[in-house]
């Protein structure tokens, strides 16, 4: 029988949790489920492919789990691998070094590794859009190209119609609107020549097929990297009508306005290039798996767990709210579970992702009740601008952050959350617990390789007797 939890122990619950979520969506095992070969017949989802002399097979991946997907496939393409292009977020990993020793590669030099910048595109991002583009243009109606789609696509390749400093402050606007994501990948679809089918019609006359790790609520298939191959009935209305709702041209020098508006209303000539005859869309993973492993782990730690949704949206602060009074009415020994993606209106001058700040705002909302946790946390293990994932908030957070001498409610009004962690963790640790790494207040797991969209975890621990 499994004993009850106790709050003490919630660190390493937390740990726990997180692994259990994360591993679930390990990028190269969705791929082998979905990727499979026998002898000289490849299959792709529920498609089959006869690998003759003639068929070469292309892949390109893009996203933060560009890497471990496209090895994972390498190892199943084996010797039909013509060329490969892996777009990736540069990180603290070594992509480079992943590549050069994995086992399964046969031709290593057939490999093509981008590292660009997230979330603003940089030119890395344009460098790799090109190559991208020049590759597809080899393709023949005998040729497969494999896409390995995964979160951080929309940033990481690019091929803008305007100036790329354009595009940055653009993208950079948007960011910082609280705009939801379906509405910043419209504007980057319309703005963009590898997006909203780009890249499919760019490899037309193959036949494609999109292997997708899904970081998009709900798993729309245009809003995932923005959807490189899938194609949409959007108009530049669509996207200037985002412009307006969040009032970026007030946000814009008058000349970057100017050209962006120019750009929308100048519509590119796609009827020389249509999309291919075969171009199939399979979701590999998505938080739905994630969660799941955190419900499972959850029951194995002794709690009742619950998945209340895995379409959670809102402004993070608010959501924080929500977070604490779910927590508030939770029986004892419950665990409530949460997926989706939050946003970040900027209103201050510090540093945070919307995991911090939700953990922040449920730290100040659940002062004074205790045996409460609540964990937010981003799956790819980087939460905006920092080295975090996220946050953990527990009823004696506020009173721990008063002895460390910190404003809570100042940091969240400015924007702060990563400072306020960062220095909260530090105050409250014992050397002991410096020693061991343990983290109690900041996640910080770093970059996973993987990208699911957010999970948001609530504990609420049975009384001490």
């Amino acid at each position: 029988m499994t004993s009850l939890p106790q709050f003490q122990d919630y660190p390493t619950h937390a740990a726990q949790l997180i692994d259990a979520a994360v591993a679930a969506v390990n990028p190269a095992t969705a791929v082998k489920r979905h990727l499979k070969r026998n002898g000289r017949t490849l299959i792709i989802g529920h498609e089959t492919f006869e690998l003759n002399a003639d068929r070469r097979v292309f892949l390109i991946s893009v996203g933060k789990a560009a890497v471990p997907m496209a090895l994972a496939a390498a190892e199943i393409l084996d010797d039909t691998l013509t060329n490969a292009i892996l777009v990736a977020k540069k990180t603290d990993r070594d992509w480079g070094q992943e590549i050069e020793s994995a086992p399964s590669l046969i031709h290593p030099s057939a490999f093509q590794l981008f590292q660009s910048g997230h979330p603003l595109p940089n030119e890395e991002s344009v460098r790799a859009g090109t190559a991208v583009g020049d590759l597809l243009t080899q393709t023949t109606t005998n040729d497969i190209v494999l896409f390995l789609i995964s979160g951080g696509a929309s940033a990481l390749l690019a091929q803008p119609l305007v100036p790329l400093d354009d595009w940055q402050r653009l993208t950079d606007a948007l960011l910082a609107s609280g705009c939801a994501i379906h509405e910043l990948n419209c504007v980057r679809r319309q703005l963009d020549g590898v997006k909203g089918g780009g890249l499919a019609r760019a490899a037309a006359p193959a036949a494609c097929a999109s292997l997708i790790l899904s970081d998009v609520i709900g798993n729309p298939l245009a809003a995932i990297g923005s959807g490189p191959t899938v194609f949409t009935d959007e108009t530049p209305a669509d996207a200037l009508a985002v412009l307006t709702r969040y009032e970026i041209e007030r946000r814009l020098e008058t000349a970057v306005w100017e050209r962006i508006t120019a750009a929308l209303h100048t519509t590119p000539d796609t009827e020389t290039n249509p999309a291919p005859p075969r171009n199939q869309h399979l979701i590999i993973g998505d938080v739905g798996q994630a969660a799941a492993a955190a419900l499972t782990k959850a029951a194995q730690l002794g709690f009742l767990a619950q998945i209340l949704t895995t379409h959670l949206e809102g402004e993070a602060r608010e959501v924080g709210k929500i977070a604490a009074a779910l927590a508030k009415d939770a029986p004892a020994g419950r665990c409530l579970i949460l997926g989706g993606e939050t946003t970040v209106t900027l209103r201050g001058t510090g540093r945070g992702g919307r995991n911090q700040e939700l953990a922040l705002a449920a730290a100040l909302a659940l002062e004074g009740w205790p045996n409460r946790v609540i964990l937010s946390f981003a799956t790819d293990g980087e939460d905006g601008p920092t080295d975090a994932a996220g946050g953990i908030a527990t009823g004696e957070t506020t009173s721990l952050a008063a002895a460390c001498h910190l404003n809570p409610a100042a940091y969240l009004d400015n924007n702060d959350s990563y400072a306020f962690f960062q220095q909260l963790e530090a105050g409250t640790k014992t050397e002991a617990e410096t020693e061991m790494g343990s983290e109690s207040h900041h996640i910080c797991i770093g970059s996973t390789g993987t990208n699911v969209n957010d999970l948001l975890i609530i504990l609420n621990y049975p009384k001490t007797m």
